[in-house]
């Protein structure tokens, strides 16, 4: 596993990590990617299939059944405000795809704060590659470990797509896959253009549902599930907060059922992603 973790990320650290410096060291394996004919069929159905559909989830659905045809079974899709201070920012929801572990451990690692894909996607234009941020010369080791630690969860290779404005948040669109392979550029732009495709059709669905209010939440439910995504038991925060510990188990049921999920981890994404808490 070690052995795999490091040829995800550091085979292409080169001091000038140019985007053809890296192509140049990816092994040359037979590409299993569409034929490059077949691209453009495969976006006109794409978007054909999503003509209509007024749901996030069945489009994320659509999109992420698309990216699989170019060897990423993995597809996230998170909303940002610029300035985290701004809590009435009702931002959409993410829509995830990862695997439940990495899940799990980029919330309890807290690394919401120094993920590097969201400190260049705030900079960045166009789609990237995951190894272009790892080679950044302002990307810290800390955050060069982010993306070795993803890799031994399967997150070996990947592309990220930033979707700006209107308005002062923006959205990341990432696509991953569990090879070392880097995407070639045309499998870039199609799924570049079909992600672009995707958020402005969610943001309309989302625009069509601005009366919808986020669950509200007690003040007391909002400092259990807090405390619950960085990390902590139901006795830890019962002595954080100088509660029984059945108190907070009450609490997280009543979280759960409101936020209409089954599971603290999930809960605590939805939250974040609701801007009812913030990580």
């Amino acid at each position: 596993m070690e052995r795999l973790r490091m040829v995800a990320f550091s085979q292409v650290r080169e001091p000038k990590g140019r985007v053809s410096d890296q192509l140049a060291l990816v092994p040359s394996t037979p590409s299993l990617e569409p034929a490059k004919e077949a691209f453009p069929v495969e976006l006109g159905r794409f978007l054909e299939q999503t003509d209509g559909v007024a749901q996030s989830e069945q489009l994320f659905d659509l999109l992420s059944a698309f990216a699989r045809q170019y060897e990423c079974p993995w597809v996230a899709y998170s909303s940002h405000s610029v300035d985290q201070v701004l809590k009435s920012v009702r931002r959409a929801p993410a829509l995830m795809r990862y695997p439940d572990e990495w899940q799990e451990h980029y919330i309890q690692m807290g690394y919401d704060r120094i993920d590097p894909i969201i400190k260049k996607s705030r900079k960045e234009l166009g789609a990237f590659r995951w190894s272009e941020a790892y080679n950044d010369v302002s990307t810290t080791e800390v955050e060069r470990r982010f993306f070795d630690e993803a890799a031994t969860y399967g997150l070996k290779s990947g592309i990220s797509v930033p979707l700006h404005g209107p308005g002062v948040g923006f959205a990341i669109m990432s696509f991953a896959r569990p090879s070392c392979r880097e995407l070639q550029n045309r499998t870039i732009t199609y799924l570049q253009l079909a992600a672009i495709h995707f958020h402005l059709r969610a943001a309309r669905a989302v625009n069509s549902r601005c009366t919808e209010e986020a669950p509200n939440l007690s003040q007391r439910e909002q400092e259990c599930i807090l405390w619950a995504a960085r990390g902590k038991s139901s006795w830890d925060i019962g002595v954080i907060l100088g509660i029984s510990e059945n108190t907070v188990n009450f609490h997280i049921k009543k979280v759960l059922r409101k936020l209409d999920v089954g599971s603290r981890t999930v809960a605590a994404i939805k939250a974040a992603s609701l801007g009812i808490i913030e990580l």
